[in-house]
């Protein structure tokens, strides 16, 4: 894989960017609700988020400076003075609305009227709620870090959930939100979007209380061979357990080829069936 290199110091604003943004995605989006101290609303949406912990329940957004004029944005100021904020999540059936809000409207202009949303009194912050998003958070602004003075410089909104509201056709009975409904979206570079929908998701255990023998246990002919891809190899290399005597004495009763064992372990993988498929290759 040829590799082509930039140094962040020797490019224009622009043009790094459009590299971040086109390589670190998808990005969840955060669409902000906020309040000047008049009580104007603002609504907007951001991409530079995420949640960064549960005890205390803690989200970060980063509202950028204008790459163009260097100016605040309108939420900025809004958190800055109020120390409020809801955190609206996006998902398909309000992207659009959600791309027209993020329009560079005046201040003091509505864009809960502009993009034609539904907004609903919150329990416990002034800004109000977006009544189509699935999932709401009311927040208030414990700090807010400048990381600079010019324009696309990042200004960390760290924000503490007070109260989160969920629509209840999402949640599954245990409260855990269901992934097949609540059909989230996220950015990509340029005018790009991704939805997490359908044939997009896909499922991966997590190794959180076991340990897999790791990639560099196996045999150097499955390491070596041509069947398996890396992320194969990852998936290999998840298997608790290495095979049993008894285990491979019934593959090898089969007489089947390496060539037909390693088609099947991939049908295997393809199952998260991770132990199942190492027996059929842990022998050439």
């Amino acid at each position: 894989m040829e590799i082509k290199t930039f140094n962040p110091k020797e490019m224009e604003v622009p043009a790094l960017h459009h590299l971040l943004l086109g390589a670190v995605g998808p990005r969840p989006i955060c669409f902000a609700s906020t309040v000047d101290e008049q009580g104007n609303r603002n609504l907007a949406p951001f991409s530079f988020f995420n949640v960064f912990s549960a005890n205390p329940p803690i989200v970060v957004f980063s509202p950028a400076k204008s790459g163009k004029t260097g100016a605040d944005k309108h939420t900025y100021e809004n958190a800055k003075a109020t120390k409020e904020v809801v955190i609206n999540i996006v998902n398909y059936a309000m992207v659009n609305q959600m791309s027209l809000a993020s329009s560079p409207y005046p201040k003091g202009v509505d864009e809960f009227i502009k993009a034609g949303f539904t907004a609903i009194k919150s329990d416990i912050v002034k800004p109000d709620r977006v009544a189509e998003s699935p999932v709401q958070m009311e927040c208030k602004v414990n700090q807010i870090i400048t990381l600079g003075d010019k324009g696309g410089a990042g200004n960390l909104i760290i924000a503490e959930v007070l109260k989160i509201h969920v629509a209840a056709s999402i949640l599954l009975e245990n409260n855990h939100i269901d992934q097949t409904k609540i059909d989230l979206v996220a950015r990509m570079g340029d005018n790009f979007y991704c939805r997490a929908f359908g044939d997009a998701l896909f499922e991966i255990s997590k190794p959180m209380t076991t340990l897999g023998i790791g990639v560099d246990a196996l045999p150097t002919h499955i390491k070596e061979t041509s069947s398996f891809s890396k992320n194969h190899l990852g998936m290999l290399g998840s298997a608790e357990n290495m095979p049993n005597q008894y285990a491979l004495e019934q593959i090898r009763l089969m007489n089947n080829s390496y060539e037909e064992r390693a088609a099947h372990a991939l049908l295997l993988l393809a199952k998260n069936e991770y132990e199942q498929a190492l027996e059929q290759v842990w022998e050439k």
